[in-house]
């Protein structure tokens, strides 16, 4: 109607696109923030037992703040996870745009819960330590490490061009 030699279908394909470029990095990025706290949560508060959610209370109060805490990281772990399934089924999965999300949510949550959590809110502290400013550092600097992999991992898919590279789910 008006739109000749495909080029309807060629917009179409190009919102397309960019619809699943976003929901490649947003996937990605649910996933690593998932997945951050899963293992905070799994190795630092249960099996190490270094620190609680909210340490400001009772060892009850911090449990239960453990129990939500470890909720949160399953849904997002899990809604991550559901739109990775919906990329792969509808064959528009980018696996290095997804993996640059995955470092941006992992680090990004890391950094977050490090400078934020940590420092400013100060709710717990990575370990109850006399020189804590090791672990701090040391808890940072992987989150900026993670974060810059994962920018440049983002910033090389950000052209349309390369969305060709999809990964088929068959």
């Amino acid at each position: 109607m008006g739109i000749k030699n495909g080029s309807r279908n060629n917009y179409s394909s190009t919102l397309n696109k960019n619809k699943y470029k976003s929901r490649n990095l947003w996937s990605g990025i649910l996933f690593g923030m998932g997945l951050a706290a899963f293992f905070d949560e799994t190795v630092f508060h249960q099996l190490l037992r270094w620190h609680h959610f909210y340490d400001k209370s009772t060892t009850e109060i911090g449990l239960i703040s453990d129990g939500l805490f470890h909720a949160f990281s399953w849904f997002a772990t899990i809604g991550g996870l559901f739109m990775f399934a919906d990329l792969r089924r509808r064959n528009a999965l980018w696996l290095k745009r997804w993996w640059g999300g995955v470092l941006l949510g992992t680090g990004g949550f890391q950094l977050y819960d490090g400078t934020v959590q940590h420092k400013v809110m100060k709710i717990h502290q990575i370990r109850y330590v006399e020189n804590v400013f090791v672990y701090d550092l040391i808890w940072n600097i992987v989150a900026v490490f993670m974060i810059i992999i994962g920018l440049s991992l983002v910033f090389s898919t950000r052209s349309s061009k390369q969305y060709g590279k999809v990964v088929s789910h068959e």
